[in-house]
């Protein structure tokens, strides 16, 4: 069986065992997706631009699944009080008694798919889930470039320096070391990537180029909560591909001796080590290498 069969074969059978063909979802009278928009209200996505973010659907349908949940009574929807351009949307107390029913129908349908398995099933199909669910939220991160002075871009560099400083034996000085302007950070002297999931900002790289064949990988930083999706890996990539895109023949980069996992993921990823090329005073390891 090939690989695009095996998942066709694979989405046909979760898509059955879970019920999502059935116009009622675990019967309590709406589709699945009103039942999702339920849980993910009631996870923190309360304002609609968050929650289409989330489901990843589109603006039209997601505003008559609201509405469909408003008519029954089971979530209010009003301008966010701090900015009237976003609205918000709750669950009433009907809704969070609804929530309740749905919680423990889903656990009864968990349960049933588990009941008729033997322990060393049970455990397979439980870990092979918890794998399934990890790959499949890998593949959902979106990487783009991203203007180095929105908000987000600012957010993920501020949480890079903050990590650097908790961790380098003797902290990170900013004054001391190599300093890149949000300029430094876009064409045609650089170029910022950020990492997204869900539409959060979970990552981000830095290209900054030396002249036209020579350009460095820098401000590599992942969310803890990400850490373990492969993003590093997908963003260092990702820098590659523009560098190449660009007419760089030479990848260079510079790290701390106490990033072992970060000097790992440039060791598997085709870097070598080389003399220092810069005076970077905080590094303690300088990699390149040849883009052909």
């Amino acid at each position: 069986m090939t690989a695009t069969a095996q998942v066709r074969a694979f989405n046909r059978v979760v898509t059955r065992r879970i019920g999502a063909l059935q116009a009622e979802y675990l019967s309590r009278g709406r589709p699945l997706g009103a039942s999702r928009a339920l849980w993910e209200i009631a996870a923190g996505h309360d304002d609609l631009r968050s929650l289409r973010a989330r489901m990843d659907l589109d603006a039209g349908y997601l505003t008559r699944l609201v509405q469909s949940l408003e008519r029954e009574g089971l979530v209010t929807v009003e301008p966010h009080p701090e900015d009237r351009r976003v609205r918000t949307v709750r669950l009433t107390p009907a809704g969070e008694t609804e929530l309740a029913e749905l919680d423990g129908a889903s656990d009864e349908l968990a349960a049933s798919m588990l009941a008729h398995l033997s322990e060393s099933q049970r455990d397979r199909l439980v870990g092979a889930m918890a794998e399934v669910e990890r790959l499949l939220t890998a593949g959902l991160v979106e990487v783009a470039p991203e203007d180095p002075r929105h908000e987000d871009a600012r957010a993920c560099l501020n949480a890079y320096f903050a990590e650097i400083h908790e961790r380098f034996e003797n902290g990170y000085d900013p004054g001391a070391g190599i300093y890149l302007a949000p300029e430094d950070m876009e064409p045609p002297l650089g170029l910022l990537l950020l990492a997204r999931l869900d539409g959060e900002a979970i990552g981000c790289g830095v290209l900054w180029f030396h002249g036209r064949e020579v350009a460095d990988a820098k401000r590599m930083w992942v969310a803890p909560s990400a850490r373990g999706l492969g993003v590093g890996r997908r963003l260092l990539a990702e820098l590659e591909r523009h560098a190449r895109t660009s007419g760089v023949t030479t990848l260079r980069l510079e790290t701390n001796r106490s990033l072992t996992e970060a000097i790992a993921l440039y060791r598997a990823s085709g870097f070598t080590e080389v003399e220092p090329f810069n005076d970077e005073p905080h590094a303690h390891h300088w990699f390149a290498k040849p883009l052909r």
